[in-house]
């Protein structure tokens, strides 16, 4: 039975992308973990491979089409034995919005719950890819005990692998049906003013109307997610940076023959990285009922790129010297910038800085990026006039930092000790060298 391939969901916040390039034709034979097309996401360019084997019947998105939504159909596989002439007789599945509700409800079902009989064609054939019916066979697995997911009903990879033996399914619907029952009614975040409304009123003045690409959309989608659902509070304090563009100074002459520059940038990473381990209690992300509390001090930090931004993440940051941070973070800058960073290189992180101090902006106030605990705002710094140990007046290099706070991650006292052991490092620059 001819199976459809669907758009897939290449990163957690992908919801449609534009499918690049095919590495594949119709009447080609494909495996599973095949690269069968290029998908751009709202991110990155990033391959997508087969999950079962099969004959490429008939390709249904041309390559170069942007907008294809998840789970839209974009290919057919065929089994062996299969013509093309049966793509045009198979029945459409259902809508991209059926399918995501459809994943969305076998979600749901408890780990447990056993898996009713598959439909069976004319009491003689279940349904089921050729991979599937590998693992069943290996398993011991009795198709016709086990639901299919894939179109149609067809039995895949997923339905084999967590199938279990037939048990008492009323108690676990009942369970099911009790938990879904004692979920209180959550009202609806309030939404802007619709595209129409504003349009109308600004009807009498010229404009130019610009679309929405994915990267745009999800920074839209996440920060209004966050300023509507992370309860922020902002820690302010100043550092002094005579004594570290001093020593900045030195260490760049000893390293020019190595051709590395270490910025004030690397400084503030390595300092934060530094005080995730002095305060461990702030290392630590919003997980929806609980807080993970992480062990290594995995840092991101916001990279400009023309229409949107990165945060890609520098893990183990503590454990890395300056010269290596910097030398990670123009790498990942640089390919931030053409698009080509793989997901696990900009997601997660349990904190981030943003500096915008380089741009002469003095102080402002970060989102948090969720489900950060928190995130550094970095302004820059400015000879200003300050009062020395003596208690007689200078000049001094100051500059402004903001530490947006999630209060239900960290709470003031902690978010304060945490600022304090990063102004320590930055004001005492040799330690991040011990």
């Amino acid at each position: 039975m001819a199976v459809e391939i669907l758009m897939p969901a290449l990163s957690p916040t992908m919801e449609e992308g534009t499918l690049a390039k095919w590495l594949v034709k119709e009447g080609d034979a494909v495996k599973s973990g095949q690269i069968l097309a290029e998908i751009e996401t709202d991110k990155a360019t990033m391959e997508f491979e087969a999950v079962d084997e099969g004959v490429v019947g008939k390709l249904l998105i041309a390559e170069g089409t942007a907008g294809v939504k998840v789970n839209t159909p974009i290919a057919v596989l065929l089994e062996d034995g299969e013509d093309a002439s049966s793509v045009a007789a198979q029945p459409s599945s259902a809508t991209p919005a059926a399918a995501k509700s459809d994943a969305k409800a076998s979600d749901e079902r408890p780990v447990a719950a056993p898996a009713p009989a598959a439909p069976v064609s004319g009491g003689a054939r279940v349904f089921a890819s050729p991979l599937a019916r590998r693992i069943a066979r290996d398993k011991g697995l009795d198709l016709t005990k086990v639901a299919g997911s894939g179109p149609h009903g067809r039995i895949v990879r997923a339905d084999v692998e967590g199938a279990v033996p037939l048990a008492a399914p009323v108690v676990a619907t009942t369970v099911a049906a009790a938990t879904v029952a004692a979920k209180p009614a959550i009202a609806a975040m309030p939404a802007g003013m619709a595209a129409e409304t504003v349009m109308k009123m600004y009807a009498d003045r010229q404009y130019d109307e610009i679309p929405l690409d994915g990267m745009r959309r999800t920074i839209a989608a996440r920060l209004t997610e966050a300023k509507q659902t992370i309860p922020h509070f902002y820690l302010r304090r100043s550092v002094r940076l005579d004594a570290l563009m001093a020593f900045r100074e030195t260490l760049n002459k000893q390293l020019e023959g190595r051709g590395i520059k270490l910025s004030v940038n690397d400084f503030i990473i390595k300092a934060c990285a530094m005080a995730l381990q002095a305060v461990p209690n702030a290392n630590a992300v919003w997980a929806g009922d609980r807080i993970l509390r992480l062990k290594p001090s995995d840092v991101a930090v916001a990279v400009a790129i023309e229409g949107g931004l990165f945060t890609p993440v520098l893990r183990d940051a503590d454990k890395k010297s300056l010269s290596a941070l910097s030398a990670e973070m123009k790498d990942l800058a640089g390919r931030a910038k053409t698009k080509k960073l793989a997901p696990h290189e900009y997601q997660g992180g349990s904190f981030a800085i943003s500096n915008l101090g380089m741009m002469g902006i003095e102080n402002f106030d970060a989102v948090i990026n969720p489900p950060h605990g928190s995130i550094l705002a970095v302004g820059a710094g400015l000879k200003q006039p300050v009062v020395l140990a003596d208690g007689t007046l200078g000049v001094a290099t100051v500059m402004s930092m903001t530490l947006s706070v999630d209060h239900r991650v960290i709470d003031g006292a902690l978010g304060a000790e945490f600022l304090k052991a990063v102004i320590d490092a930055l004001e005492n620059p040799m330690v991040m060298l011990a």
